[in-house]
């Protein structure tokens, strides 16, 4: 697959937005640094980050947190060399007893890339909400794009 570099249109962005779905889904560090200029600025949430060391850090220390990740990005908007995501992902903390707490994650992203199509900045906002099992939507076997998110998640 060719790089999907900007100008983005309504179609290149929806791709890039999957492309890095898919990519966060793997829960490889190392191959999701590689979507960033080596000279990345992040903010996660209260976190700021800089550089492709930085990111590989930070996502090893948060997917050995957050248990059975599992990742939805949807395109929110976009111009030029900007795109703008609605994510919910789910994940859960193993407590001291052996049991497991649920949470989803809603939140948006702010992303501005480089003419080469790598992203040179990412904000991200997002906010955990302690779900039951029973109330996930990305249980196993479940494709993360099939599933219909209702208005009140919106």
């Amino acid at each position: 697959m060719a790089p999907i570099v900007p100008p983005f249109t309504a179609e290149t962005a929806l791709q890039k937005v999957k492309v890095a779905q898919d990519l966060w889904n793997t829960k490889d560090p190392a191959k999701v640094a590689l979507a960033y200029t080596p000279d990345t600025i992040w903010r996660n949430r209260d976190t700021f980050l800089k550089g492709r060391e930085e990111v590989v850090q930070f996502l090893t220390k948060k997917w050995e947190k957050e248990n059975g990740y599992r990742l939805r990005k949807d395109l929110f908007a976009f111009t030029d060399n900007k795109i703008a995501v609605q994510f919910f992902y789910e994940w859960y903390e193993e407590k001291p007893d052996g049991s497991r707490q649920w949470y989803r994650t809603y939140g948006l992203e702010d992303w501005t890339f480089d003419d080469d199509g790598l992203m040179r900045k990412r904000q991200m906002s997002g906010n955990d909400v302690a779900i039951s099992d029973a109330d996930r939507w990305f249980k196993d076997g479940v494709d993360v794009n099939s599933l219909t998110i209702g208005p009140e998640h919106l």
